[in-house]
């Protein structure tokens, strides 16, 4: 091979690695074929299936030509279009069956109207302790958590059990979920869709799970669930009645682990806040 062949061979490699890297950045990090498909491309036709039958072109029925409609409009005609449910109602109606948390888990596990589940490995209901006194709640899955089917369980999550463990708590006196049960493609951020079709879910979870305090971890949630539009440096240490439904209980917004790991001078701003629930629990 000629040195201009090694390089123009280089090249080649390089651009493919390129690529595989802003594929798995979009969130196509995993294979689901041997070989490449395009789906884009014209079908075929089968065996017996003319082109004709293929394009939907036919010779028009005898009442289509007794009404003085086209196929095409005589088709058009006859379908009729069901408008598709309202994802958002159809979350709070099963929301709602619920009567217990395992009931909850198994309604998400059979519910299909967040695409995000379409696309992620395993729901993330919760860990922990149902019957904790205090509950966190982050904003959603990530590639870890995705694997593992439990939230809190990657680099974060670790920060997050070393930050209970400062003030006297564990997973086993702490129970811990997010606003969105699915992980979203290439751990993007969740869409006010997807929120929103979420939102009945884990308002009947914490209702159902009926802490003392809820603890939101970071600025997605707090404002999600809080209803508010600072950001988290304005809203966290600060407490807040929450309604879970049964009562008003005290409500507190505080940094993601995540953000703590990049931003790891701001851990004296959660350790204050951590420090408040401990002395909020202690009351």
């Amino acid at each position: 091979m000629s040195e201009r062949e090694k390089l123009n061979d280089e090249a080649s490699r390089a651009a493919a690695r390129s690529l595989l890297a802003w594929q798995a950045e979009a969130g196509a990090d995993e294979a689901i074929g041997n070989h490449p498909v395009n789906r884009m491309a014209a079908k075929e036709p089968g065996p017996g299936e003319s082109v004709a039958k293929q394009s939907g072109a036919g010779e028009p029925g005898p009442d289509a030509g007794a009404r003085g409609q086209s196929p095409r409009a005589g088709a058009t005609a006859a379908r009729t279009e069901v408008a598709a449910p309202d994802p958002v109602m159809a979350a709070r109606t099963k929301a709602r069956e619920a009567r217990t948390l395992v009931d909850l888990l198994h309604i998400l596990e059979g519910f299909e109207g967040c695409p995000l589940r379409f696309t992620a490995k395993n729901l993330c209901f919760a860990d922990g302790n149902p019957e904790a006194r205090v509950m966190f709640i982050g904003e959603a899955p990530g590639a870890d958590e995705d694997i593992q089917g439990k939230p809190f369980v990657g680099r974060a999550g670790k920060l997050l059990d070393k930050m209970l463990t400062a003030i006297g708590l564990d997973r086993s006196s702490a129970y811990i979920t997010n606003v969105v049960y699915w992980r979203p493609p290439g751990n993007r951020t969740p869409t006010p869709q997807e929120t929103q079709i979420c939102r009945p879910f884990i308002d009947r979870q914490i209702e159902l799970a009926d802490p003392d305090i809820v603890v939101f971890l970071g600025g997605a949630a707090a404002k999600e669930m809080l209803n508010r539009s600072e950001g988290i440096l304005k809203l966290r240490g600060k407490w807040f009645d929450f309604d879970t439904g049964k009562r008003t209980i005290k409500a507190i917004a505080t940094l993601h682990p995540a953000y703590l790991l990049r931003q790891p001078a701001q851990k004296r701003l959660a350790w204050r806040d951590f420090l408040a629930i401990r002395k909020a629990l202690d009351t």
